[in-house]
């Protein structure tokens, strides 16, 4: 039996962010670490990167090299497979290649993430993949060059798809999307998946909207994918990413509190499960969402916080999930398209009376060279001016990201959209403009109001 005061399940995101803080909070703790694999910190949203070649060593996609862990005398146990929690004992049931382990602690955080879902539509063995973790990259990587497939059908138009189909297009290889919504990218209002979809179709993409899978079979060169549409399509390779679920089965099996409809895992803004002792993070756990309540949003950036706030819980100290907004960002071909906060259909759902607007403004003085027309949509509530949401989309130049972060901000902190007219924000032609584009569009909204 292996002893250890903090024992984490899972060495991505959330773990990895929870050894390291209490690691800074306490440099006395024993800290063991269970690795499914063998790549600790890896960052998985960096893949498709690796895919097109624009990283070019896989070993890059390391966050922190092990030997950057174990400089913080982080006990991992890479290859290892959590089986079983005893809640009352306070011990984890392991294997790996030499047989079982027992791990005894006295706090654990299990962070063991998502799992792609299921396409549900039979197919011949290895027409499939996912994309989800390095084996999956290994096994992607190795069919490209290898087998230097032409053709390669892509199921699903969400951040994974988008990124790993431009990757795909770098390498020459020709790809068709096959999304079930009416638009690609559905984080985001349709008229801005329009945008993405035509720059896609500009790109030589075939997409394919408003269908589903309803059967994979061989074909004397590859496979034929069918859709609800009798669409055919001819794919040497067939790459689903349709989203993930909770990993949370381990901790289901214990006893844990999940969420009915996701099987997400429960906890408090301490990070805190139904079972003593045991803390959760990460991808597998029900999110706070600041303008929703509980949601399941797995993100990664929600995971280095709330692994963050583990780490100091466990030890004892005071620390609070203060919740989420679901920025995302993805770039597609030079296009940058980024949201926070909440959809019109969002707030709508969650009782707002919201009002729109669409602004197209520059990202700089038009007089200044190289000025961008930045969109800009964003979303209120009528009653209250709050502003609820904001969605936007320019160029790699036009600082969109960054943009969308001051919305981000505000959103958190509950601000109207009169409010945040008023920021005090940095201004030069090369840049901006007196009134930065961000608050040119809240005073077009703020017009409705």
């Amino acid at each position: 039996m292996i002893t250890t005061d903090l024992l984490i399940i899972g060495g991505s995101d959330a773990g990895i962010s929870a050894a390291l803080r209490a690691r800074e909070l306490d440099d006395q703790v024993s800290i063991t670490l269970l690795l499914s694999d063998d790549f600790p910190n890896f960052s998985i949203c960096g893949i498709p990167y690796a895919l097109s070649g624009e990283v070019t060593d896989w070993h890059h996609l390391a966050h922190r090299t092990r030997s950057d862990l174990e400089a913080y005398h982080i006990a991992f146990h890479s290859n290892t497979v959590a089986d079983k929690i005893d809640s009352e004992a306070h011990q984890v049931l392991a294997h790996n290649s030499d047989g079982s382990q027992v791990f005894a602690y006295q706090k654990l955080l299990v962070a063991t993430g998502a799992r792609p879902k299921s396409l549900g539509v039979t197919a011949p063995t290895a027409a499939t993949h996912v994309l989800r973790t390095m084996a999956d990259f290994f096994a992607i990587e190795d069919l490209l060059t290898t087998n230097k497939p032409e053709r390669v059908a892509i199921v699903g138009a969400g951040y994974v798809g988008l990124e790993v189909t431009e990757a795909l297009i770098k390498r020459g290889i020709a790809v068709t999307m096959i999304q079930r919504g009416q638009e690609v990218l559905s984080t985001v209002d349709s008229a801005m998946g329009q945008e993405v979809h035509h720059v896609l179709s500009a790109h030589g993409v075939a997409v394919l909207t408003d269908q589903t899978v309803t059967e994979i079979k061989s074909a004397k060169k590859g496979y034929m994918v069918t859709t609800s549409a009798d669409e055919t399509i001819h794919a040497d390779l067939i790459l689903v990413v349709i989203g993930v679920v909770p990993n949370s089965q381990l901790l289901a099996q214990a006893g844990a509190q999940l969420d009915a409809a996701t099987r997400a895992v429960k906890v408090d803004d301490a990070m805190r499960t139904s079972l003593p002792d045991i803390y959760a993070a990460g991808d597998l756990v029900l999110t706070k969402h600041r303008l929703l309540g509980n949601t399941y949003l797995p993100l990664g950036t929600t995971a280095h916080k709330q692994g963050r706030i583990a780490g100091a819980t466990m030890l004892g100290r005071s620390a609070v999930f203060q919740g989420v907004l679901g920025s995302q960002v993805v770039t597609v071909f030079g296009l940058v398209t980024a949201r926070t906060g909440l959809t019109e259909a969002e707030a709508r759902t969650a009782g707002f009376d919201p009002v729109v607007s669409t602004s197209y403004v520059d990202d700089h003085k038009a007089y200044y060279p190289n000025a961008h027309q930045i969109t800009i949509r964003l979303i209120a509530d009528r009653q209250s001016g709050q502003l609820l949401g904001a969605q936007l989309m320019g160029q790699a130049t036009s600082e969109v990201a960054k943009r969308t972060d001051i919305f981000a901000t505000a959103i958190y902190h509950h601000m109207t959209v009169a409010e945040f007219s008023d920021l005090d924000l940095t201004y030069s032609p090369v840049v901006g403009s007196p009134w930065d584009a961000v608050q040119l569009a809240a005073q077009a909204l703020e017009r409705q109001l």
